[in-house]
């Protein structure tokens, strides 16, 4: 009886290995069709040929006083002045931080690509505005009685980006421009230092004052240069605001004048800010569709080119590639995110160089932040 028994225990182990086997070999058949039907395509990368063809881009509006959108709230006339009059550095490409991320983009290029064709023009255009006389005229624009959050917090972010970016270049350029625009960027980091305790609500837009993009850009200054006090503060109001979030209506967006996608960038801070266990747990609940391999969303679609509002949607197709590359590159688990961004990248980019200027005194940068994600 006992051997009978035995030998029944026997075969059943057999089978239930040989299921074992068949399942583990139906899983792998599924995941390499799978992979044949959706192959997971390489990033777009930035090439020193896009890059020369994007350097005209902030080339060609950096030192263009008009048209111009100062944002100005007046307490007199005698804060009436010409654009070059209040911000002598960041007066060209339309507005304030447009001119901020053109600067960041011709450093950005410089840096990656010494040849650059216009290095020399590049240069120049560096040096002429960011000078130590013009950003001492800038911090005095940010002192006065009307201006205390003047580009909160969109230009700071990209304040930030431009500082962390001259931090990181291993140029005499690099420390020359650095030391000039010192005094703003303690400015802005005390900015944000003193701004975000106050911050009782996250602003969940698809433009300039969305919460998760100017804490994402301030992160990366502040883990770059190691500033303790700014990444605590960060690190506080990430985990206060989105932490507990669940179920982001993705299919809500994008609104009408959209560049940034409020779930997507809410995605790009957190997988800062949390560990690995501790981002899969939060983005489980937020956002678990991404984990799809099937995952699509259709691109931002531009009627109208030659409006300023209506052309957001193509920034918002590179700030939802960029973060997708971000969340790729981060965590191999959704590497099949990279097709779905090069998508997003490829409707829009074609439509950068020769377009009006519109999309032109500003998508240069979007694209350059986009492509340099995977050229690192």
């Amino acid at each position: 009886m006992n051997r009978i028994l035995f030998l029944i225990l026997i075969l059943a182990f057999i089978s239930c290995n040989k299921d074992a086997e068949n399942q583990k070999k139906l899983s792998e058949d599924k995941a390499a069709q799978n992979q044949q039907e959706h192959p997971i395509q390489k990033p777009l990368q930035l090439t020193l040929a896009n890059a020369n063809s994007l350097a005209e881009l902030p080339l060609a509006c950096l030192q263009i006083e008009y048209p111009n959108k100062l944002n100005q709230t007046l307490g007199g006339k005698e804060n009436i002045g010409e654009p070059k009059e209040l911000h002598p550095t960041f007066y060209g490409c339309f507005d304030w931080h447009s001119s901020v991320h053109g600067h960041w983009s011709l450093v950005k290029l410089l840096k990656t690509f010494p040849d650059l064709e216009k290095r020399e023009e590049a240069i120049n255009k560096l040096r002429q505005n960011i000078s130590k006389d013009n950003i001492a005229i800038e911090v005095k624009y940010f002192e006065e009685k009307h201006n205390k959050s003047y580009e909160r917090t969109y230009g700071w972010a990209w304040l930030l980006k431009l500082a962390e970016e001259l931090h990181t270049w291993d140029d005499p350029i690099a420390r020359e421009l650095q030391q000039n625009l010192e005094p703003l960027t303690i400015m802005i980091v005390q900015k944000y230092i003193d701004f975000l305790p106050k911050l009782n609500y996250p602003i969940r837009v698809g433009e300039h004052t969305n919460t998760a993009f100017g804490l994402s850009f301030a992160w990366d200054y502040a883990n770059t240069v190691n500033h303790q006090k700014l990444k605590e503060s960060i690190e506080g109001k990430a985990k206060e605001f989105y932490q507990n979030d669940q179920n982001c209506p993705i299919g809500w967006e994008p609104s009408g004048y959209d560049f940034l996608s409020p779930c997507f960038e809410e995605i790009d801070l957190m997988r800062r800010i949390l560990n690995k266990k501790e981002f899969d747990h939060w983005i489980s609940a937020f956002m678990p569709q991404l984990k799809n391999k099937n995952y699509t969303i259709e691109v931002g679609k531009v009627s109208d080119r030659t409006d300023g509002k209506l052309v957001h949607l193509d920034g918002l197709n590179f700030s939802r590639a960029w973060v997708l590359y971000g969340l790729a590159k981060q965590y191999e688990d959704y590497a099949h995110l990279f097709s779905v961004a090069n998508t997003h990248i490829n409707y829009s980019l074609p439509n950068l160089v020769g377009d009006s200027y519109e999309g032109g005194h500003w998508l240069g940068s979007f694209a350059i932040y986009t492509l340099d994600i995977n050229t690192k």
